[in-house]
């Protein structure tokens, strides 16, 4: 099964999207999606082929949001892709059937479409409102992730939910009570000046104090 951590990349340059991927496999993440928006493709390319290397060395999951031809042409393990990216589909025929495809959701009725086409997991979100991302679909709150989560269980869809969306350490024992399998955050560790701390406590709320 997935890890639980998901790391979602910041940074404007090159060198500060690697230093903060580093800084996050350095201290306990083993699951890195590289987001690199709005980039020359050799400034994309670059940093996929660095953050492989890293993660092949750290033994970590590496998944590129969004790009498919880019995560085929450096063979990453995956890709995840938002409501208005590549079809799960399409991208299971490009990169084959062994590869990681995680697909977003806001609704029950996404995830229905994403699980028949044939994606891995889900990043269903907003939780809550985050300046990480802009044009953000309906926040869900717990109310929200407790809804879907009764319906997919309803319905027997039976698929790794991830929270995102503006997450921090008090909302992770709460979201798991929910049913979901992970979270996915970005700014969280990103900004936090104590990188090894907090991952631990994530990965124990996670984990539920089971060492990882």
């Amino acid at each position: 099964m997935y890890n639980k951590l998901q790391y979602i990349s910041q940074g404007e340059s090159v060198e500060e999207q690697l230093y903060n991927i580093h800084q996050t496999l350095d201290n306990g993440c083993d699951w890195i999606q590289m987001r690199f928006k709005h980039q020359k493709p050799k400034k994309a390319l670059a940093l996929a082929e660095a953050t492989k290397f890293l993660c092949e060395e750290y033994l970590a999951n590496f998944i590129i949001n969004d790009d498919v031809h880019l995560a085929e042409k450096i063979n990453a393990d995956g890709v995840h892709l938002g409501l208005s990216d590549m079809e799960v589909s399409e991208a299971r025929t490009i990169l084959g059937k062994t590869k990681i495809i995680g697909a977003t959701a806001n609704t029950f009725e996404d995830i229905i479409r994403q699980t028949n086409n044939g994606c891995d997991y889900i990043g269903l979100g907003p939780f809550q409102h985050t300046k990480t991302k802009a044009n953000l679909s309906p926040i869900l709150g717990l109310e929200g992730y407790l809804s879907i989560l009764s319906k997919m269980k309803q319905s027997e869809v039976d698929i790794p939910v991830y929270a995102i969306g503006g997450i921090t350490l008090a909302n992770v024992n709460p979201l798991m009570e929910t049913g979901i399998h992970g979270i996915a955050v970005s700014g969280i560790i990103t900004k936090s000046e104590n990188k090894q701390a907090l991952i631990t406590q994530l990965n124990e709320k996670l984990y539920g104090n089971v060492i990882v």
